[in-house]
């Protein structure tokens, strides 16, 4: 595993670069969100999320796994059409701690086995993970980073970050612990109406 340690607001852009490459080349990546650490690849990595579903259990539950998206416009760009009001309700809330759930279009369910037809979409308010987006052509694929319980202190040095997935991740973007971390308020977009599924780190008003 090689570890980058990063300052939260003003990362190394050498670091940045190399960390992009390292997702081009098929590499699997633990980074800092706004409200928890996740686990992501490029969305075109196909065996990298099979390894990503392996690692976390979730072998049969690729639901679980969200994308991570640099702007609306490529939200767009791997979801069917939404409601206008949709749109403008992730305009308001994002970027933030909030998860968007769309039914996904082909460019999305053509890299997963169980052939997805809805998505969860995220746009962390993370300096680090807008700046790596910024230089990809396509989002990346996350899910939370599974820790064992009892284990709140984890994020405050690498060497146990190290010592559960050095053998099984490639690549860890550290920050140190997150303030306020927690979970991500989603919001259901399938429907009519939006429906919220869990009240997390995001308020709704």
């Amino acid at each position: 595993m090689i570890v980058f340690t990063l300052h939260s607001n003003n990362p190394n852009k050498r670091d940045i670069a190399a960390i992009v490459n390292g997702l081009k080349s098929g590499k699997i990546v633990i980074f800092p969100t706004d409200t928890q650490y996740a686990m992501g690849c490029l969305m075109s990595n196909k065996s990298g999320i099979d390894r990503i579903l392996q690692i976390t259990g979730k072998v049969k539950k690729a639901s679980k796994l969200s994308l991570i998206c640099k702007d609306l416009k490529q939200v767009a760009d791997h979801t069917l059409p939404y409601d206008n009001h949709v749109f403008k309700t992730m305009k308001r809330y994002l970027p933030g701690p909030y998860t968007f759930i769309l039914n996904a279009n082909n460019s999305v369910t053509k890299y997963f086995k169980h052939n997805k037809k809805e998505i969860g979409i995220r746009i962390p308010d993370v300096v680090i993970i807008r700046e790596i987006l910024q230089d990809l052509d396509e989002p990346m694929v996350s899910t939370t980073l599974p820790l064992p319980d009892g284990n709140e202190n984890i994020f405050e040095e690498t060497s146990m970050l190290e010592d559960l997935f050095g053998s099984s991740v490639d690549i860890l973007v550290f920050i140190g612990a997150l303030e306020n971390n927690g979970e991500s308020t989603i919001l259901d977009c399938t429907g009519q109406d939006i429906e919220i599924i869990r009240e997390g780190k995001g308020e709704v008003f």
